[in-house]
């Protein structure tokens, strides 16, 4: 009977400790298949944060230096483009310093820096420019400074431009819009200025 008693607590015993080297060896494949898992999951994360960052930048710099889709609101360049219409506007020319008159481009209110403008380009710097009405007797005339421009809205009797604020630094203007995308009807290059004597008078 005791032999008995003895030989079922060895086995008990046996079983346990099984159970316990079986638990161990569990705990350990578990635990090693959660880091793999953890460092799965952040492998991943950093490649998205990589890749976010890379295109981001590519995106930034496509839109600094090569150009973008801009829709344009207000009267002041009627009826050159409309209120809501949409165009592409080219950054390059600012770059290399190709903006001409005639040129329609954007740029930072001087008044407002957080907003833009859309306005024609009547006057380089060294150009003499007509700051009144043609048809006034007496005129006055104004030099473009250097290092700056001067822009008007197509709509000169419902513009805020250059003639009230003055001309404004070159570095100000963010870009040259020569396309139009919408609406289809109108789409195409952009036209000539109306206002073909507001250009460098001399």
């Amino acid at each position: 009977m005791s032999f008995m008693k003895l030989k079922a607590v060895s086995t008990l015993l046996t079983v346990i400790n099984f159970i316990n080297n079986n638990n161990k060896t569990s705990g350990q494949w578990w635990q090693s298949l959660h880091r793999t898992m953890l460092r799965g999951v952040l492998g991943k994360a950093f490649r998205l944060v990589g890749y976010t960052i890379q295109y981001g930048c590519i995106a930034h710099c496509a839109f600094e230096y090569i150009g973008g889709v801009v829709m344009c609101s207000g009267p002041s360049m009627e009826p050159t483009i409309q209120n809501s219409d949409i165009v592409f506007a080219e950054n390059l020319s600012r770059h290399f310093y190709g903006i001409q008159r005639g040129d329609i481009v954007i740029a930072k209110s001087p008044s407002d820096p957080k907003s833009n403008i859309c306005k024609r380009v009547i006057g380089l710097e060294g150009d003499k420019i007509l700051t009144t009405s043609p048809s006034d007797f007496f005129k006055s005339h104004s030099y473009v400074p250097m290092g700056h421009v001067w822009l008007e809205g197509d709509n000169l009797q419902n513009s805020t431009d250059s003639r009230y604020y003055g001309p404004i630094p070159y570095g100000l203007i963010r870009g040259r819009i020569f396309f139009k995308i919408w609406p289809l009807s109108d789409f195409g290059f952009l036209r000539a200025s109306p206002n073909g004597h507001r250009f460098s008078d001399d």
